[in-house]
């Protein structure tokens, strides 16, 4: 049997170590209980909607604005003078304020008037230009006792016309429509009505084009929408069209007063002018004549017979009203060169 072992006395740092607790300085401090956060919802992101190539996606749409009524209307309106408003109903306004786009207007060539010796818009009043103030002036007076008479429809048709070719009847009418467009109330249509030999639109440098004789033969055709405008103000021009076998019957047919209504209700500041082939060499200028309030025959001094004059006026007779233009003379002033022809026998102003 073993002695029982003595009780080892503790050492010199253990009971220090009681004494002095070196464990707390060994352990960290215990921190506090803290509550678990609660985990946030995963947040799934939408993939983006597939397009096919080559579409793109739909802009978004704008909300519309709020309508305006017509109290809004007019309050914006309240502080424009009266003067610069006008009614929707104003024809008048409204032929006055077109102001077509630049696609629309056809430049006349300037340059070849001069060259040719015409009456240049926009340059000094030289005396043709003063010749042809005379001319319409006299035009003008006859307009207005036709529309005192209550026929205000042919007031607004000028015929131009001459006994036989080279007599100036086309330098005159194209100078006739200059001088005439330079008129501040008056908007001038000048028709070119020479089936056999048009010309107008060459001597102004424009291009031919679709005009009176395709509005005559088809009838879908509006033939407001083949007047061509110009650079000039207040000039516009209707080429011939296309030629047939039958001009006289077309311009003699009952279309022909619907399309020159058409012209003339158009713009109620229109002036139409017809340059109408030569009385003599073609049948259409007796046909024309009819549907004119006044005939301008233009004579050659020194060169058209007077029997030949006579003879034209005869065919032109359906017209009450025709005046002569003397061409090719040397200005004189003072001098009267723009005569009268009555309906009945002759009444010459020299």
């Amino acid at each position: 049997m073993k002695p029982p072992r003595s009780r080892r006395e503790p050492s010199l740092l253990e009971r220090a170590a009681n004494i002095y607790d070196f464990q707390s300085y060994v352990r960290g401090p215990v921190p506090d209980a803290v509550q678990p956060e609660q985990a946030a919802e995963p947040v799934v992101e939408r993939a983006p909607e597939w397009t096919p190539p080559g579409i793109l996606p739909p802009e978004p749409v704008a909300a519309a604005a709020p309508p305006v009524s017509d109290e809004d209307d007019r309050a914006s309106l309240s502080g424009i003078p009266a003067e610069f408003l006008a009614s929707p109903d104003d024809d008048a306004f409204l032929a006055s304020e077109y102001n077509p786009g630049f696609s629309d207007v056809a430049t006349v060539d300037r340059a070849m008037l001069a060259e040719n010796g015409m009456i240049v818009p926009g340059a000094p009043i030289g005396p043709l230009a003063e010749e042809f103030r005379l001319v319409k002036r006299q035009l003008i007076i006859t307009s207005q006792r036709l529309v005192e008479g209550g026929d205000a429809d042919k007031a607004r048709v000028v015929l131009v016309c001459s006994a036989r070719p080279q007599d100036g009847k086309t330098f005159c009418s194209v100078n006739l429509a200059l001088s005439m467009a330079a008129e501040r109330d008056t908007e001038v249509l000048l028709v070119d009505a020479d089936v056999a030999k048009p010309d107008v639109l060459a001597r102004l440098g424009l291009a031919e084009g679709p005009g009176l004789l395709d509005a005559l033969v088809d009838t879908s055709i509006d033939v407001e929408s083949l007047v061509m405008r110009t650079d000039v103000p207040h000039l516009s021009v209707l080429p011939c069209g296309t030629k047939t076998a039958s001009d006289t019957e077309l311009l003699a047919s009952a279309r022909t007063r619907n399309v020159l209504q058409r012209l003339l209700s158009a713009n109620p500041r229109r002036l139409v002018i017809f340059d109408s082939p030569p009385a003599l060499a073609a049948s259409p200028a007796s046909v024309l004549a009819m549907l004119a309030g006044q005939v301008m025959m233009v004579v050659r001094a020194d060169r058209t017979p007077e029997s030949e004059v006579s003879a034209a006026i005869e065919l032109l007779d359906a017209c009450e009203h025709i005046q002569l233009v003397l061409n090719s003379v040397a200005f004189v002033p003072g001098s009267r060169r723009f005569g009268y022809y009555g309906g009945y026998g002759k009444d010459v102003a020299k």
